[in-house]
């Protein structure tokens, strides 16, 4: 494979990747607004965690800490979605399944790229979350690989 073709699958992927995550974010903050329901701690919880493990405290007072962690957490969920996105490209599997099956199988590529780290980092359980809980977790990231397989679909 040249270096253009792998560039261009992995620009594709990022691309592919961005679109997701900005569709996810769409469908959960029109969740957020149409049931009335708070934004989620757990990115925030898991940034914190994530820093913890690796031996870093984020530094400031305790509103700017709370801040820092929420934009970490947000950032750490563009870099997963993004970076979902990148694998796929790169795998070479886009475009070789049925575009249901694709988008199903990305949405849960992402679905458990957040939340296998959440459960075993004791972050959140997602045993206790349910239907409503899960219905707020699969729905955006079914959307999420619908967007990034029909984003690479587009640019093959």
């Amino acid at each position: 494979m040249s270096h253009q073709s792998i560039f261009h699958r992995l620009t594709r992927g990022a691309l592919a990747g961005a679109a997701g995550v900005t569709a996810l974010n769409t469908v959960t903050y029109l969740d957020m607004l149409t049931r009335g329901r708070g934004a989620s701690d757990v990115p925030a919880r898991m940034a914190e965690k994530t820093l913890e493990l690796g031996g870093i405290e984020m530094p400031g007072d305790e509103e700017t800490r709370e801040n820092r962690l929420e934009a970490l957490g947000a950032l750490l969920g563009i870099a997963v979605g993004t970076g979902v996105g990148v694998l796929h490209s790169a795998s070479g599997m886009a475009g070789r399944l049925p575009f249901a099956a694709e988008s199903l199988l990305v949405g849960a590529a992402a679905t458990a790229a957040s939340d296998i780290p959440m459960a075993l980092t004791g972050v959140s359980d997602p045993k206790t979350w349910g239907l409503k809980g899960w219905l707020s977790d699969a729905i955006p990231h079914a959307v999420y690989g619908a967007v990034v397989a029909g984003v690479i679909r587009k640019t093959l």
